[in-house]
């Protein structure tokens, strides 16, 4: 493929990255608004919300199966369509049961494009031979801030009704101008792959000894990463205010640094990649990420902490990058899947566990386990070492 093919076909992948972390946010910070809506209690919001975990965990194993039948290109087009179309549906809801279920259809869409785009930009960094996979994660998180600051602007003008039907729309302009790049060019194949590799790596399991079971721990990195990122959502703000006596706005500054610093660590992660190699990538970042976190999760003061947190975000910006894009080298989309499926269960797993950990224990306590998990994820990476590559 011509290098201006390339370059065109990195710009769509991207562009398709950032729409989803957008359209995602743009729905998150409408979620207060919908509770009051539907007139649904805490915990019937809660099981409704379960509808978008469910639904991408379930759809994503099969997404995997879909993007080597028909190619990861048509599959992430027709998979951020509907996630358009239904990011529109939560406000025209009006009971818990109904949202959940539409919530169903789009967690669904939400999860297919994941696999799809990933194995879409698996394929294109072969290509390249570059490591810029982190590139793409980062305009996901910056089309997700985007989202949540466009979305805290217009709450007060604009209906949650007016307010997503507009994400519809734009999600389906970007959709047009990107999904046509991506439906015109068939997925790069690396030079070195010959017909029997390809083979091996799109029949949904590496044939070499061990290779299901290294994608498996390729994946646990990503579960490691997503827990992580789920306890800072739902946990960080809170510890700062409950455990440290935060202010409000101060407290709701833990997850904005956060997530600025791993929208940082993935804007440089290819430089980093370049320098370090995947293994040491995350070697180093799950050892900076525990020493953030817990820095976060233990500071006496609200500065400290917001520091660790800082930290723990950079520590973590590339792991589950390099997870999804080495699983993905390894078994094509089925990789991506099985490493994507991981981490979104890591997603799950985390706020319920740290919950329940803080009941036991004490919320500061709780959070620890991040920097136990990110940990982890650094002796995985230097056990796997050679398998992980430069």
């Amino acid at each position: 493929m011509p290098g201006r093919g390339l370059t065109a076909l990195r710009a769509a992948i991207t562009a398709f990255f950032a729409l989803d972390g957008f359209l995602f946010a743009g729905w998150v910070v409408r979620i207060p608004d919908i509770k009051h809506q539907t007139h649904a209690s805490a915990g019937a919001l809660g099981l409704a919300l379960l509808g978008v975990s469910a639904g991408a965990v379930l759809t994503m194993t099969l997404t995997g199966r879909l993007c080597r039948r028909y190619g990861s290109h048509p599959v992430t087009v027709v998979c951020m369509v509907v996630l358009a179309l239904s990011v529109a549906l939560p406000p025209l809801t009006r009971s818990a049961p109904v949202l959940g279920a539409v919530l169903l259809l789009f967690g669904a869409a939400y999860g297919g494009v994941n696999v799809a785009f990933n194995s879409a930009a698996v394929d294109l960094v072969a290509a390249l031979r570059r490591p810029i996979m982190p590139s793409f994660h980062a305009a996901f998180s910056l089309g997700g801030m985007v989202g949540a600051g466009l979305g805290g602007l217009v709450a007060g003008v604009l209906s949650p009704t007016r307010h997503l039907l507009g994400l519809t729309v734009i999600g389906l302009l970007v959709t047009a101008v990107a999904g046509r790049i991506l439906l015109r060019q068939e997925p790069p194949v690396p030079p070195e792959r010959t017909a029997a590799s390809a083979a091996e790596q799109d029949g949904g399991a590496t044939g070499r000894t061990g290779g299901r079971g290294l994608v498996v721990v390729l994946g646990l990195v990503a579960l490691c990463t997503a827990y992580g990122e789920g306890a800072m959502a739902d946990w960080g703000a809170l510890h700062l205010q409950q455990d440290l006596a935060a202010s409000p706005g101060v407290a709701a500054a833990g997850y904005a640094c956060f997530a600025l610093a791993m929208t940082v660590g993935r804007l440089t992660g290819t430089a980093l990649l370049s320098r370090l190699g995947r293994a040491r990538t995350v070697i180093t970042g799950g050892t900076v990420a525990a020493a953030g976190m817990l820095l976060g999760s233990l500071a006496p003061s609200v500065w400290a902490a917001l520091i660790g947190f800082a930290v723990t975000g950079i520590g973590l910006a590339n792991l589950f990058p390099v997870a999804v894009e080495r699983a993905g080298a390894l078994a094509g989309p089925s990789g991506v899947a099985v490493a994507s499926t991981l981490g979104y269960g890591g997603m799950l797993l985390g706020p319920p566990a740290i919950g329940f950990m803080a009941d036991w224990f004490s919320l500061s306590a709780a959070l620890t386990s991040v920097a136990v998990l990110a940990a982890v994820a650094a002796v995985i990476g230097a056990s796997t070492r050679r398998a992980l590559g430069g």
